[in-house]
């Protein structure tokens, strides 16, 4: 999820995406959960999510600023660590450009997530001020959404805390991520920080009392357990146990909706199409970085796998690496599906390699031109961060101000 927090964050289509109706049939169904004020259909032996074409979540009692009472908030991120690739761009940010005209956005540098694995402390900054820069140069207008950096907004570790005392240690036993990655790293290796990942992740999401969550497949389990923890505590400390503590009374959390990408959109990598494109792999050919110059991006694109059948297709089970070919070029080309398929349909490899080549490098061309710019101009770039800080702070400070008067904590 590379690795991202709520994005490997997704690919959504322009359109209006699909949104979820409901968590609850999924490995944390609460005893707490009430209907949202909609017809619910559900599925209860199917695992996942089924999608419906709009929905009217339950709307607790929460304070919000007049802009978010107005537009519907989303909040992602994108860890600091290892290069922005393809994959990102295309199943994220790329898509933030659009998410950014329509509801209020909050899009965020997550480097408290970058150190639960072993991590190189001399680069964390320039790959937090790196990737600032990229989500700019892709196109995030900060006159639209707030661009900050996680660890520079202080309520998201103090809301960990408290949300981490209200978390049964089972429920985290049971992510799937922690047991691949402690599994990978080896048990004496492993940080407490891996296991409490998905709590810095509600709290992330919570904080701002987000409505929807752009997640990938190997978040959805994460933000499950969000929607629980904000169920919980909203249980636990809300309505009028909170109200007899002098608070407001009501929900303390909105419980956020997914934003589901649409099937297919996962970019996988280059040299295995069975398995998504990631910062982590250890060879840098699987993926397309998207500051990678021409003549990286010839040479991987020359030596990516392909395979020995005649044509070119999509969604042949048989052949993946086609199938990612092929989508790579529709997103970068601004193309249909349809469109693709039909230019492509008798074209050979020798010949297509060279029209994607063609097509990434006259995408990312621009991009890379506008990352110069910004990067080379600290002062910009720290004030874009520093406001985008200051934004985030003014929703997320009373969230926490209420939790933690809900929780019977002595006022500042």
């Amino acid at each position: 999820m590379s690795r991202s927090v709520f994005s490997h964050f997704l690919n959504l289509s322009t359109s209006s995406p699909c949104l979820a109706t409901s968590l609850c049939n999924g490995r944390f169904q609460s005893k707490y959960w009430k209907e949202p004020a909609i017809i619910a259909h559900r599925q209860r032996n199917f695992k996942g999510f089924r999608c419906v074409c709009s929905v009217l979540p339950t709307e607790p009692a929460v304070e919000e600023t007049p802009s978010s009472s107005l537009r519907k908030r989303i909040v992602s991120g994108v860890q600091p660590t290892g290069s922005i690739h393809l994959g990102n761009y295309l199943g994220a940010i790329k898509n933030w450009i659009s998410l950014q005209n329509t509801y209020d956005t909050l899009f965020f540098i997550v480097d408290l997530h970058a150190i639960t694995l072993s991590y190189d402390a001399q680069k964390l900054s320039k790959a937090t001020r790196d990737t600032a820069a990229i989500y700019l140069a892709c196109g995030v207008d900060t006159s639209k959404a707030s661009v900050f950096v996680q660890s520079h907004v202080r309520a998201h570790v103090e809301m960990m805390w408290l949300l981490s005392s209200a978390t049964p240690v089972g429920w985290l036993n049971r992510m799937i991520q922690f047991k691949e990655k402690s599994l990978k790293a080896g048990d004496e290796n492993v940080g407490v920080g891996l296991l409490t990942y998905p709590v810095l992740m509600a709290s992330d999401i919570l904080l701002y009392q987000s409505d929807f969550v752009p997640v990938g497949e190997d978040q959805k389990q994460h933000l499950e357990l969000t929607r629980e923890l904000a169920e919980r505590v909203n249980h636990l400390y809300g309505g009028r146990k909170w109200k007899k503590l002098g608070g407001r009374g009501g929900s303390l959390f909105k419980v956020p909706e997914p934003l589901i990408p649409p099937a297919g959109a996962r970019i996988m990598s280059l040299t295995d199409g069975l398995s998504k494109m990631s910062k982590s792999a250890p060879s840098d050919q699987s993926r397309i970085n998207l500051l990678d110059p021409k003549d990286v991006i010839v040479n991987k694109i020359k030596r990516c796998k392909t395979d020995s059948f005649s044509g070119l297709e999509f969604d042949n089970p048989e052949r993946p690496e086609c199938n990612n070919l092929l989508s790579i070029y529709q997103l970068v080309s601004g193309r249909t599906k349809e469109e693709v398929a039909h230019e492509c349909q008798d074209m050979s490899w020798g010949k297509f390699k060279p029209l994607l080549t063609d097509a990434l490098v006259d995408h990312l061309d621009p991009i890379q031109v506008r990352y110069m710019e910004i990067i080379s101009d600290s002062a910009y770039l720290d004030q874009i961060l520093a406001e985008g800080a200051t934004k985030a702070s003014d929703i997320a400070d009373p969230t926490l101000s209420n939790v933690y008067q809900a929780m019977g904590f002595l006022r500042r």
